[in-house]
């Protein structure tokens, strides 16, 4: 469901409404809040409350919905503290579905860290709890990596949701070898891109112009090139990130590897806004949600495009098959 006052609810109440989607879906959320966001936005769509083993049989009649244990406030552009366990247990109980088989694969709606801050929220971000996630309900160690995805263009950021003075302390050798490894595994598994060729961003204007415009280009991201290279996998950098997305550098690589979150973030926004769709690699599932924010200021209204939404419902039933 995401963020209850955001336009999350809307985009599940137009999926649904919509019916172009090759695979069927519910959502965790609260049905009363659905029902009343659809009537108030002038939509037409019969909610179906049911458990995750009825779920196929009632979206051929409506949205499946199965009912969260927290209640959600339904106030439209009025972010609430009271909602916050709500958009948690939604999550968790989706990670525990996808583990008991009853479901394949999960798309979150936008949430509001800062909700979830209020009411006790732990992790730095959504990757970060989609991780814990992952050693919770599989017991195995997890890599987490944000890739934003669209057919025009894929980039990671190796630091994700820190403040951008702290990227450089952050950015190691270690980290970048490690997220270039989880990005290039599943780019093959599940992606099916056989030899996935990775565009890795220097950190500072020029790629560093060999350590004249700072020292990290040369003695931490180029190593960390050299390592993944020796893995078989072909990454090459570090480049200026400012010539790595125009049209015909962008037919030279799969995915462009950034060093922090606007380098990689604000040129697939920027190309792909609509259609973009954030993937979290290095789990034990699959899991997209879409590109954008929770967006208070129209919530409500029925001005919410489904586009991204949309592309994230296709790419988890593309990546689980």
């Amino acid at each position: 469901m995401g963020e209850p006052a955001g336009i999350g609810p809307e985009l599940i109440l137009l999926a649904a409404a919509g019916r172009t989607l090759a695979a069927p879906f519910f959502a965790y959320a609260d049905p009363a809040l659905l029902a009343a966001r659809a009537r108030q936005i002038g939509l037409d769509v019969t909610i179906m409350e049911t458990d995750e083993a009825g779920a196929g049989h009632a979206f051929e009649k409506g949205l499946p919905v199965v009912p969260l244990g927290s209640r959600a406030p339904d106030r439209a552009g009025q972010p609430d503290v009271a909602g916050a366990a709500a958009v948690i247990e939604a999550i968790e109980r989706a990670a525990e579905a996808i583990r008991l088989g009853r479901a394949r694969a999960m798309v979150t709606a936008p949430i509001m860290k800062d909700v979830l801050y209020r009411a006790g929220f732990r992790h730095p971000g959504h990757t970060e709890f989609l991780g814990e996630l992952g050693r919770r309900f599989w017991n195995r160690p997890t890599e987490p990596v944000m890739m934003i995805w669209s057919e025009t263009v894929a980039v990671v950021p190796v630091t994700i949701h820190i403040p951008l003075a702290d990227v450089p302390a952050a950015l190691t050798e270690d980290l970048i070898f490690a997220t270039g490894l989880v990005v290039a595994n599943d780019l093959k598994a599940r992606f099916g891109i056989a030899a996935p060729r990775l565009a890795v961003a220097g950190l500072n204007p020029h790629a560093g112009e060999n350590g004249a415009l700072g020292s990290e280009d040369r003695d931490v991201v180029a190593p960390a090139i050299m390592r993944l290279r020796a893995e078989g996998i072909d990454a090459w950098g570090p480049l200026p990130a400012d010539t790595m997305f125009h049209a015909r550098a962008r037919q030279n690589y799969d995915v462009a590897l950034c060093m922090y979150h606007d380098q990689a973030l604000a040129p697939a926004k920027a190309l792909a806004f609509d259609e973009a769709v954030n993937v979290t690699l290095g789990l034990p599932f699959v899991r997209t949600s879409p590109d954008h924010g929770t967006a208070f200021d129209i919530a409500g209204t029925g001005k919410a495009n489904p586009s991204s939404f949309l592309a994230s419902l296709k790419l988890a039933d593309r990546l689980s098959r």
